[in-house]
């Protein structure tokens, strides 16, 4: 490499010419910071902020501590962008009720590899304010799919899923699996039949299952990876993205897209013909309402990586958990046997075993799906006597909240007992507690998600003993990811209980 070029003072002129504008905009942002009252935060270094300091393979810890110094409301610098987090629940009072409509607003990371336009139209996650159309959307979602109505005619799905899940583990009685890996296909399939009248995953084909799974979590780990142009808004047009994050995030998309867009024209097709069949599922509701394909599968894309990665790695985390606390896992069988037909599962049933649904509570306590809650502000306000200027973007630290010694007893111990005896819920009324978020952007497939945890988590530990290969220990690394998931894949082995 010729290294001459770096010493040429000739052209020096040229390089401060292009460089001076850079210079000129972010000493001004440094500047604006200043003059506003910003929550209080480390300072930031020169040009880059606070990016060196959650630098690391666990940002939620890293910010976590940092919040213990400079408070429950902070402020990061990341590049040229305000990021404020909330960290206690007086925080997320302001953030998700007090001023809900401020900051309701969502950002959309740049390697998302979806329009803004399109992002506007038809996501209800990644929409960037809550507009009239946003709104009855997420009404019909509400009303169609997630409703106590919609999840009761679901049941016998759930059912019949749980049992294929069921035929497998006993196919594989004294064999080592992947617990995450059986619990995708299941969750998968169930959504599949949902959405499209079909399994999508043949159970014996582990190899394809593992293989979907990957692509769903690599798709939301890429999509959600910050890249240059997210720290400093003022570059996205030079595309700087050296790790190929919208690339792989958009190939992996156009794999599944691949998939569901034949299901969605077979549909059409069959449609078409003199002998139509109504499935009742979501492909005829939402083309008897009129929405086009790729409507279609955008709501897909949001339906079906999102709902199967946050069941598996909730579920993965209960058994690790569950298999850690020996005494934990004997109450919990003691109240399924006590309570259940050793025969099968009803999900009526459900609702009246208290330490199972404590058991999924701590377990989305220690793990929630997500570390932080991504809000913006659509406008500038006051929170906590402090001012968030408009575009900045809020998070509300669900990791830091469940973690905090201040909230709960003995935080970091597997406890379902603090849940028992307790009104509180995950239905974003209680803001110590949010896994599933709060205020209008709250998670709509709560109900869902609820139920399908219920039924894997009963199933697994009412029919099977489960044992580690070699009496190894479980290793409770977690991966920062979307969903938050277990860095080492839990490896078990099943065996019979009746």
């Amino acid at each position: 490499m010729d290294f001459s070029s770096f010493t040429d003072f000739n052209r020096f002129p040229i390089l401060l010419t292009l460089l001076l504008p850079t210079l000129i905009f972010l000493i001004l942002q440094s500047v604006s910071f200043k003059r506003k009252i910003l929550p209080p935060g480390p300072f930031p270094w020169p040009i880059i902020g606070n990016i060196p300091h959650v630098i690391g393979t666990k940002p939620h810890v890293l910010v976590s501590n940092l919040a213990k110094k400079y408070g429950p409301l902070m402020s990061l610098r990341m590049g040229t962008r305000a990021v404020v987090f909330g960290s206690s629940p007086a925080a997320a009072v302001e953030i998700l009720k007090t001023h809900d409509r401020e900051l309701s607003a969502r950002y959309a990371p740049k390697a998302t590899p979806i329009e803004e336009s399109d992002l506007k139209k038809f996501s209800l996650l990644w929409a960037t304010d809550c507009h009239p159309h946003w709104k009855s959307i997420r009404v019909l979602w509400k009303s169609e799919f997630f409703s106590n109505k919609a999840l009761d005619l679901q049941a016998e799905i759930r059912a019949k899923k749980m049992e294929q899940m069921m035929e497998f583990l006993r196919n594989k009685e004294g064999s080592i699996l992947a617990i995450r890996d059986t619990v995708f296909t299941t969750v998968y399939n169930t959504l599949g039949n949902i959405c499209f009248s079909k399994d999508l995953i043949d159970f014996n084909d582990e190899k394809m299952g593992s293989d979907w799974r990957v692509i769903m979590w690599r798709f939301m780990e890429c999509a959600t990876t910050p890249i240059v142009a997210d720290f400093f808004p003022f570059l996205e047009g030079l595309k700087l993205d050296p790790l190929g994050q919208q690339k792989k995030s958009k190939k992996c998309m156009d794999k599944m897209f691949g998939v569901w867009g034949d299901l969605i024209k077979q549909r059409r097709m069959e449609n078409g013909s003199d002998d139509v069949i109504n499935h009742g599922d979501f492909l005829d509701f939402m083309m008897a309402n009129g929405f086009s394909d790729v409507q279609m599968l955008y709501m897909l894309l949001e339906i079906l990586p999102a709902g199967a990665g946050t069941l598996v790695a909730t579920s993965e985390w209960a058994m690790a958990e569950l298999l850690k606390n020996k005494e934990a896992m004997a109450k919990l069988r003691e109240e399924l046997e006590g309570e259940m037909n050793s025969n099968s599962i009803k999900e009526s049933n459900l609702s009246k075993l208290p330490y199972l649904n404590a058991c999924i509570k701590e377990t989305l306590r220690l793990h929630p799906p997500i570390a932080f809650l991504p809000h913006s502000a659509n406008s500038t306000c006051e929170v906590m006597n402090y001012t968030i200027p408009k575009n900045s973007l809020v998070m509300v630290n669900l990791w830091a909240m469940g973690h905090d010694p201040t909230i709960w007893d003995d935080p970091l111990s597997f406890m379902p007992e603090r849940f028992l005896n307790s009104n509180l819920e995950f239905k974003g009324q209680h803001f110590e507690f949010l896994p599933f978020g709060g205020g209008r952007r709250m998670c709509p497939g709560l109900p869902y998600a609820h139920r399908q945890l219920q039924l894997i988590l009963a199933s697994l530990i009412c029919y099977f003993k489960w044992s580690l290969p070699n009496d190894r220990q479980i290793d409770m690394d977690e991966k920062y990811a979307v969903p938050l998931q277990m860095k080492k894949p839990l490896l078990l082995i099943p065996s019979r209980r009746c």
